[in-house]
This record gives C-alpha cells, structure tokens and sequence, in this order.
C-alpha cells in the first residue's frame, strides 16, 4: 500500500499540491486575495503529475531492476517455496507366488498297496472261515426244522408250542451270530483303512512341504488334471516302504438284542440253502 502511495498517488499530486502551495503564498503577498479553483490550469497540473509518474516509474524499473508490476504486496513478491519433496512411493507390490498343486488318488493307494493287499487277504480268509461255520450252523437249523415237522403229528399242541419255541430260539441266536460276524469283519476293515489313510496323509504333507506346495487335491474331486500333478505313483512307492505289511485285529462282540437296519447288516433271509457272507 506505501509502494502504491509512493510511486503512483504522490506523482500525481505532487505539481497540483505545490502548484496550490504557491498560488496560497503568492495571494497571502496580495492582500489574502481568495484562491479562484475554476482558473486553476488543471489540465497542465494533470499532464505535468502523469509525466512525473513515468519519470518516477522509469527511474524505478531501471535504477532498481524490478519487473514487478505495480500493486503486487510484497508477500507476493517472495519467491513461493520450493514443492516439497514428494513421499516415497510404496514399494511396488510382491508378485503373486506362483500356485503349485497335487493331486493323490487315495482309492487307488488302498488298491494297490502291499498293506491295503494284505488286509484284503486276511479279510477274504477270515470271510471264508465265517462263512463255513454259518453253513455248518445253517445245515443244523434245517435238520431241526425238517424234524420238527415230522414230529408235528405226533406231538401235543404244547410240546409242539416247546419244541417251535426253541427253535425260534435257535434261529435268533443264528442270526445274532451271523450279524455279529459281518461287524466284525466291516470294522476290522475300516480300521486298517483308517491306519493306511494315516500313513498315506503323513507323506503327503512331507512331500507338500517338501516341494512348497499349496494345495492338494484328490483325483475324484477334479474332472481334468495334467498329469504332472499326480504324485500317485510316489506316495505308493513311499506307502510300501514306510507300511510294508499290517495285521487285522478281527474280534467278534455281541450283537445288540434289538436288530440292526436291514441297510447296514444285510442279513441274509432264512432260507434252506447255504447262506454266505457278504463284505
């Protein structure tokens, strides 16, 4: 605001302000004689104020080298601030670890291998051997039951309720036997697949970790796989070592007084014929 004062107002007023300071002196010297303001020559006052300003603007911008326009504050004039230094840019982000994968047919490890095999071939055996007895056992129910109807004739009703009675009697506890045998058998059977299904998951996350892998996926749950994916052949090769052999533990336990569903025992319908086992 000085600056402007300085360079701008004070250039213009200045011929006026010391024309009139004359003029006021010369009429004090002529009586006090008033000012007359219309007789003023405000148009040489005004041309000599404006030449004055260019004189005053000329001598500042070459004296002074300033190329600042007029009217800018002097916080304008200062130079801004250097921009600050921009943040370091966050890392760029790590790439992606690339996916590796395996797949294990599990189906075929309790297929193939020397354990799976060997439960196999106990289970068969112990089968046939209940098998057998079931026949032997049959074959006496049949006698009895041919007996008794020959026997029906000549015995009293209340005998004849006895004897029908006991053989009922026979053929319940035939039965228990029967379904007593097949649980055996089938438990026997899910315990040394669940054996082998704990070895087989022991080396496949050593191998998992072994070869940085991610995810591992049995072959029924895919539709397409590449076959480099499959390391199949190598747990079972790892299986036989690690598992060569494993006994089956078959024991029978009482069957329950109350039957079990025909789905899960499927005991075989009495009949005159030798009945069999089945797995």
């Amino acid at each position: 605001m000085l600056r402007i004062l300085a360079t701008i107002v004070l250039p213009l007023l200045l011929p006026t302000a010391l024309y009139l300071l004359w003029i006021q002196m010369a009429e004090r010297s002529r009586r006090g004689r008033p000012v007359r303001w219309a007789a003023l020559p405000w148009v040489w006052l005004a041309g000599t104020g404006t030449l004055l300003l260019i004189v005053v603007l000329f001598v500042i911008n070459v004296g002074f080298g300033s190329s600042q326009p007029l009217g800018v504050t002097a916080s304008a004039q200062t130079p801004a601030a250097p921009a600050a230094t921009p943040a370091a840019s966050p890392p760029p982000p790590a790439s992606p670890q690339p996916l590796n994968v395996m797949v294990v047919d599990i189906q075929t490890l309790l297929r193939k291998s020397k354990a799976a095999g060997m439960v196999r071939q106990q289970l068969e055996q112990k089968r046939a051997e209940y098998a057998k007895e079931v026949s032997t056992q049959n074959e006496a129910l049949r006698h009895d039951s041919e007996a008794l109807q020959q026997q029906a004739s000549s015995l009293s009703p209340d005998a004849l309720n006895q004897k029908k009675q006991e053989f009922q009697q026979k053929r319940s506890e035939f039965d228990k036997n029967v379904q007593s045998k097949r649980q055996a058998l089938e438990r026997s059977e899910a315990e040394a697949s669940e054996k082998i299904q704990t070895v087989i998951r022991d080396i496949v996350t050593e191998m998992a970790t072994e070869k940085n892998v991610n995810l591992v996926f049995q072959s029924t749950q895919l539709v397409i796989l590449r076959p480099s994916f499959n390391v199949t052949d190598t747990v079972l090769q790892k299986l036989d070592e690690r598992l060569p052999s494993l006994s089956v533990n078959i024991v029978e336990e009482p069957a329950a007084n109350t039957p079990a569903p025909a789905a899960q025992l499927a005991v075989p319908p009495k009949k005159r014929n030798r009945p069999g086992l089945s797995a």
